[in-house]
């Protein structure tokens, strides 16, 4: 699945870097999860992404947790709220760790990453946070080059300042970057500021789109 494809005369201009989303790529999906928490408040199981698109209040407490500029607790207090105005009876504390728990880490990505690495490309990660420990269980440190985290460099994706903060840390231009992403706003956002965007739907088609947006090994 993760083999490169072999370097032809067109691709002499191809990236050497990628960066990588966490939630929805090298995990099992986001909007699964917030499905799931739906079905478990009784809800519609569409409401709370719903709420966090569509809602203003919902989606500006959003990008204020994404931003680093609330913390995890006020952002469960302010979207119980937002539930609770639409009828759904909920208590905010523990809502980001039952959005956690349904999801999966992706064996086949995490392994795509690896492949990339060792193939001589880097490799970080660009990610929008949710949650105080959203990231438990994976060594960022030991499985990238470089990470970025929305929370903590006080800019989110879409922001072309988060692309580009995570270009400068991963040492490598935009127009040699490629971002792997499952939503598509971001992988169109990434292109405005000079990436390849690969929208990820599972690993294997993404595999492919990377390996062909790769320029040959970096070491030969």
């Amino acid at each position: 699945m993760t083999s490169p494809a072999p370097a032809s005369a067109e691709n002499d201009h191809r990236a050497t870097a990628v960066l990588f989303d966490f939630g929805g790529v090298l995990t099992s999906s986001v909007f699964g999860a917030f499905e799931a928490l739906g079905a478990s408040l009784g809800c519609d199981p569409r409401l709370p992404l719903r709420l966090l698109g569509q809602d203003s209040d919902a989606r500006a407490l959003l990008i204020a947790h994404e931003e680093g500029r609330i913390g995890e607790r006020q952002f469960e207090q302010g979207f119980a709220a937002r539930l609770r105005h639409h009828g759904v009876d909920v208590n905010g504390s523990g809502l980001v760790r039952r959005i956690q728990s349904t999801m999966r880490a992706d064996d086949d990505m995490i392994r795509l990453v690896a492949d990339v690495r060792a193939a001589g490309f880097r490799v970080g990660l660009l990610s929008n946070s949710l949650g105080d420990d959203c990231y438990a269980g994976f060594d960022l440190d030991e499985m990238f080059d470089a990470v970025t985290i929305s929370g903590e460099i006080r800019t989110r994706k879409p922001s072309a300042r988060a692309y580009e903060i995570a270009c400068a840390r991963l040492g490598s231009d935009p127009e040699a970057t490629v971002m792997v992403d499952d939503l598509r706003q971001n992988i169109v956002a990434a292109e405005g500021v000079g990436l390849t965007g690969v929208l990820h739907r599972e690993a294997s088609d993404t595999a492919r789109q990377l390996w062909g947006a790769l320029g040959p090994h970096p070491t030969f």
